[in-house]
């Protein structure tokens, strides 16, 4: 069973620390243990080997009975036991002890009558030099790795805000701006060594640069083919008015009036690409705008209309300062989508700056609800081209208004405007350009 860790463990940032900080511990606690092993190493040697002269020295004087020398003694108290097991078998040894509380430095060797000789030898500075040592090692251990921490800290956080950068400017892609660009330092000086991360940042341009162009290409070219349908559409429409009544006649204007519409969405989703449209703001009544648009679709009006059919329910009326044919666009769009696809009775209900219609019919399909509308999908024999809930999409961003899509719990398809509390920025008035 896996432990759930917090996000930020999972950083580029985090995970360059925590190698930095596991080389370095380990580094250093492996130099630390070869300079402490090889200076023990060599303060025990030659402690030992004073140690045992001095032991030969007292052994040559217990022999010819002299005095033996101060720290020199027969069995002395504090002798370490394995020492004394040591000379009892008739060999000789040295070891680290403590006696009167200080670190010494013993030797023993075998006497006569099954006795121990044994000098000792202070054993305070050696023990001293090896405990400043290991300090030493710990305080510069700890010193160096902080540095190189820092060290590899600035490097790493140099490199995470490069691909925080182009992160962002993805985002941006993914949002429609297909002018953002990552524009790496190192990406405009070619003379310079290019880095894993500039290759990127250069991968993610170019891809970006070529996307726009396909797209702009598409547009120019739907914005061209509708533009060059507008004159022959017109003549076809004027030639059907003077066909004379019957059923044919009917099937010629309804076909004509169908490609009039879908010639002018098309013109209106190519305007939408272009990202300028711009507002003409105005103060509405927000019920007097919904209850317009039920009457256009030919539903009841005010809050009890036709009960099977559209009508308008106010929680709470609002004034918003918005455009008002662009509004009623797009309520008007989701209404008419309503009526095709879903059931009556459709309800548009106004609660304050946020905008609800919902039919009762089998609600939104999966792949509009996970990835929105897309242009000329329908699903299921649904009569259209799709193109209805898209102009309400981009109608809504110029409105700096939100528009989802969801399925009731109890049945029936919601798309939900909410409208800004303030207009968008540079929606004023005084921008609006022709129509």
């Amino acid at each position: 069973m896996r432990v759930p860790l917090p996000g930020w463990t999972g950083t580029l940032a985090m995970k360059a620390a925590a190698f930095i900080t596991v080389m370095c511990c380990a580094l250093a606690a492996l130099l630390g243990i070869l300079v402490h092993v090889s200076v023990t190493d060599q303060t025990v040697g030659q402690a030992r080997t004073l140690a045992l002269s001095r032991l030969k020295d007292a052994t040559n004087a217990f022999e010819n009975g002299d005095t033996l020398l101060p720290g020199a003694g027969v069995d002395p108290p504090g002798l370490p036991e394995p020492l004394r097991r040591l000379a009892a078998r008739g060999q000789r040894g040295t070891m680290v002890g403590r006696h009167h509380g200080r670190p010494t430095m013993w030797a023993a060797g075998p006497a006569d009558h099954g006795r121990t000789l044994a000098v000792e030898v202070d054993y305070s500075q050696q023990a001293r030099t090896i405990a400043g040592l290991d300090g030493a090692i710990l305080w510069s251990s700890l010193l160096a790795i902080g540095a190189t921490l820092l060290v590899g800290a600035f490097a790493v956080t140099r490199v995470t805000r490069r691909l925080h950068a182009t992160a962002r400017v993805a985002r941006r892609i993914t949002a429609g701006d297909l002018d953002a660009r990552v524009d790496d330092p190192l990406t405009r000086d070619r003379s310079r060594p290019q880095d894993e991360v500039a290759a990127v940042a250069a991968a993610l341009d170019s891809m970006a640069s070529s996307l726009q162009s396909k797209l702009l290409a598409e547009q120019r070219f739907t914005a061209d083919v509708a533009h060059e349908l507008r004159t022959p559409l017109t003549g076809l429409h004027a030639a059907a008015e003077l066909l004379p009544p019957g059923r044919p006649t009917e099937l010629v204007r309804d076909r004509v009036a169908a490609l009039r519409t879908l010639t002018e969405d098309l013109l209106e989703i190519s305007r939408l690409d272009t990202g300028r449209e711009r507002l003409d703001l105005a103060a509405e009544h927000l019920s007097t705008v919904a209850e317009r648009v039920v009457r256009a679709a030919g539903g009841g009006a005010g809050s009890g209309g036709a009960g099977d059919g559209t009508r308008v329910e106010v929680v709470r009326d609002v004034y918003v300062e918005t455009d008002r044919r662009r509004l009623e666009r797009v309520l008007g769009n989701l209404v008419a989508n309503a009526l095709r696809h879903g059931r009556a009775p459709v309800v548009l209900t106004v609660d304050g700056p946020v905008v609800s219609v919902r039919d009762h019919g089998d609600g939104y399909p999966e792949y509009l609800l996970a990835h929105g509308p897309q242009r000329f999908r329908t699903e299921g024999g649904a009569t259209g081209h799709g193109l209805g809930l898209t102009i309400a999409l981009g109608q809504a961003e110029v409105l700096g208004a939100r528009l989802d899509f969801a399925n009731a719990p109890d049945g029936g398809a919601v798309a939900t405007l909410t409208l800004p509390q303030r207009p968008p920025v540079g929606g004023t008035p005084e921008d609006a350009g022709p129509r």
